[in-house]
């Protein structure tokens, strides 16, 4: 089931790399003054969440195996797991 779009605004990228995020996305993001945002880059797409939906949303994936391999995946990992 696809989301349902609620608004579409262009903005642009200050060269510090900073953005505005207009009122009516930060209305119905529910980001007030102050709040601590996620930013989740995926391969097509980034998106920005309010950091307390982290741990309810993204933690999962972030400590799955496939986000871990890298770390897991290597000559001393396999060296110390070899006669297991």
């Amino acid at each position: 089931m696809q989301e349902e779009i609620k608004d579409i605004r262009i903005v642009k990228i200050t060269e510090k790399g900073q953005i505005c995020i207009p009122n009516i996305a930060r209305n119905l993001a529910g980001f007030d003054k102050g709040t601590k945002i996620s930013i989740i880059v995926y391969a097509d797409r980034v998106e920005l969440k309010p950091l307390k939906k982290i741990n309810e949303e993204i933690l999962p994936t972030l400590i799955s195996e496939e986000v871990l391999a890298e770390a897991w995946d290597t000559p001393e990992e396999d060296e110390i797991w070899k006669d297991l």
